[in-house]
């Protein structure tokens, strides 16, 4: 079958979750933060983290039998690891229908130590292809958490019609995190905390997780300010404690800072702060952390005199805790607080779902999805239908 190809620019593909692309004689690439951003990205590895495609999906109506997607893919491994499995599941009216994954595309391969990269296996574009019934459908296709991706053509059966996508009704909920919200070690994109949560609580996300990224960036605030959403969310801590990247003195006011300028548009919107979940070697000792040779992480000891002011992932709750407090006194009474422990605590470290002792297993992500759930989209809960 001869199928008709559509434009990638066509007005009714909407991208989801994409803020910007890097369009090339190739394709499309979408990035999870608009253009304007660019020239503030510190370094390439943040702009990875940008453009992979963790929350990315497709949206449209056809009465299509056949549609298929050529994608050129770009993702990393560690040198005595096989490639990472890359998941795209199919989202048709609401329900996840097709799941489909593939280890193959281009990628980088690293030192998983040192991050060195030490060599580049180029792969060839792979190809999504799935059918279905004729009738009109709402398609939502979720494109992997753990890669970037360069989508050259979108193909669906001759004679059939492409339409902008129906209206969800839903919220727009805008979430911030680290790698434990990117969930780069989940296969199938529909299956990261945040999308189950969402899923579970019946509103849009656009996750703007990036993983080993979460230092409240300034861009990153103002990104989230000007979408003004229904609902917003920050997951904040570890990466600052992996990195020793902000001691006590600057976390407080960098944090302050970050809540303020999204309030500026959004002083109203329910916003949780999300302290960091459970990790043994950072729960009393300050970081940086570092992967060992066994794949799990490790705290790096210093002299006491460095370490003066340095974070514990104990002391970062309790900051925030406070930090949330206050700020709910002074009339934020929009402004809430989720301790990380509710979602994965120590308990679910000793059932096995932290293997590599800082992200959880794809396991323990859908439960931390499905413990937001409970707590944030439950009656009387601040992302209730009613708050």
């Amino acid at each position: 079958m001869n199928l008709q190809l559509i434009e990638l620019t066509e007005p009714a593909i909407e991208w989801r979750n994409a803020l910007g692309f890097d369009d090339r004689e190739t394709g499309r690439g979408p990035r999870r933060l608009p253009d304007w951003t660019r020239p503030q990205i510190p370094d390439l590895f943040v702009e990875a983290m940008v453009r992979m495609t963790s929350g990315v999906r497709l949206a449209f109506s056809t009465n299509a039998t056949r549609v298929e997607l050529d994608v050129g893919l770009l993702s990393f491994r560690a040198v005595d690891d096989p490639p990472r499995t890359l998941g795209f599941d199919v989202v048709v009216d609401g329900e996840v229908l097709i799941r489909e994954s593939t280890d193959g595309g281009s990628r980088f391969v690293l030192d998983a130590v040192t991050r060195e990269v030490l060599g580049f296996e180029e792969g060839a574009p792979i190809t999504l292809g799935f059918d279905l019934d004729g009738a009109s459908h709402n398609v939502e296709i979720w494109l992997p958490t753990a890669a970037s991706c360069d989508i050259q053509a979108l193909r669906i059966s001759p004679g059939a019609a492409v339409e902008r996508a129906a209206p969800t009704g839903r919220r727009h909920w805008v979430h911030h995190g680290s790698s434990i919200s990117h969930c780069m070690e989940v296969v199938h994109p529909t299956e990261t905390w945040p999308a189950v949560a969402a899923r579970a609580g019946a509103v849009d996300l656009t996750n703007l997780a990036l993983a080993g990224q979460c230092h409240l960036d300034q861009y990153v605030a103002r990104t989230m300010r000007d979408l003004t959403p229904d609902l917003l969310s920050l997951k904040v801590g570890i990466n600052v404690i992996n990195m020793d990247s902000m001691k006590e003195r600057i976390f407080k006011p960098a944090f302050h800072g970050f809540v303020d300028t999204i309030r500026e548009r959004n002083p109203d919107t329910p916003f949780v702060i999300v302290s960091p979940i459970f990790c043994p070697s950072a729960e009393d000792h300050p970081g940086p952390t570092v992967p060992g040779r066994d794949g799990r992480f490790r705290v790096i000891d210093g002299p006491a005199a460095l370490r003066d002011g340095s974070l514990t992932l104990r002391r970062v709750r309790e900051i925030l805790s406070e930090a949330v407090a206050q700020r709910r006194a002074a009339g934020d009474a929009h402004l809430h607080y989720l301790d990380g422990l509710t979602l994965f605590a120590e308990a679910d470290h000793l059932a096995g779902d932290l293997p590599d002792d800082l992200h959880p297993s794809p396991a323990g992500y859908r439960r931390m999805g499905e413990r937001f759930a409970a707590a944030l989209f439950g009656a009387g809960a601040p992302f209730a239908t009613s708050a």
